[in-house]
């Protein structure tokens, strides 16, 4: 498996910062083997008699067919054909996002354009623009489709049979992971390359989701008498920005050390985090 600016208002105070804003988040027809004066005409094979007494023979698709001596030409009608490679799929808008996946996985978001995915996928501007109006649109729906995967991410830990605790830290690992192992949905989706979420109506109902589990999470935790009292929104900003942070830093290369056991560094992290917000 391997993303936006998306703005969920909450009216909140983090230690007496206000944190009103959080942003979370492009058939060739083979030559007659005979030479002859001229070609016959683009997508039509063309066969005359010489001269009278002198057998013809119009190669069609099925084989030979003699023409007898004195005949009219005949005109044989070929059907036209896509060129050989021509993109067909049953889903082109899911293969617009796959290739947008793959050039910012490669170049970056800013290398991204409209034009170099339909070129990669050898489709028309028509069928690109019929799913995408523009870059943005585009960037969008990646922001989406990885907001619904690290939704099921952050649920699946999250309800995966531990409780407490334990399924706080697993729900934290399944974030850094998921930034691990989708980079390019993840920078997009929190770098703030999408700037109208008109663009993509999915994208701030998946985003929003994916936010909920994690306050939904502390929310129980409160209940269960784990995390100290507070608005359960805000300890999430808190949460989050820890996670945000060191997944971050992995996927940008600056904590790329031989002698460094990532997992382990994770789950310090997420011990600090905890230590944040749990109740005295």
């Amino acid at each position: 498996m391997d993303v936006s600016d998306v703005n969920i208002t909450i009216a909140a105070d983090v230690d007496g910062v206000n944190t009103s804003t959080i942003r979370w988040g492009d058939v060739k027809v083979p030559a007659s083997t005979r030479p002859g004066p001229r070609r016959a005409a683009a997508g039509t094979a063309t066969a005359r008699a010489a001269s009278a007494g002198t057998a013809a023979a119009v190669r069609t698709r099925g084989g030979a067919r003699p023409v007898a001596p004195g005949q009219a030409p005949v005109e044989v009608r070929t059907p036209a054909r896509k060129p050989r490679h021509a993109y067909h799929h049953g889903n082109l808008r899911q293969a617009l996002v796959d290739q947008a996946v793959a050039t910012i996985r490669e170049r970056g978001v800013e290398a991204l354009t409209l034009r170099d995915v339909g070129q990669h996928l050898r489709v028309s501007r028509t069928a690109l623009y019929r799913h995408f109006a523009d870059k943005q649109a585009l960037v969008a729906a990646v922001a989406a489709e990885g907001f619904r995967v690290f939704h099921r991410a952050l649920a699946d830990a999250w309800d995966g049979g531990r409780r407490g605790r334990a399924a706080f830290v697993d729900m934290g690992r399944a974030y850094v992971r998921f930034a691990r192992e989708n980079p390019s949905h993840y920078r997009v989706m929190f770098g703030g390359f999408v700037t109208n979420l008109q663009c993509d109506a999915a994208l701030g109902v998946t985003a929003g989701q994916a936010f909920g589990v994690l306050t939904g999470a502390l929310g129980m935790l409160q209940q269960q008498g784990l995390v100290r009292a507070g608005d359960p929104e805000s300890l999430a900003v808190f949460v989050w920005s820890a996670s945000h942070g060191i997944a971050s830093l992995l996927i940008d290369g600056q904590l790329a050390r031989k002698d460094l056991d990532v997992a382990a560094m994770v789950d310090r992290t997420l011990d600090r985090v905890w230590d944040g917000i749990a109740a005295a």
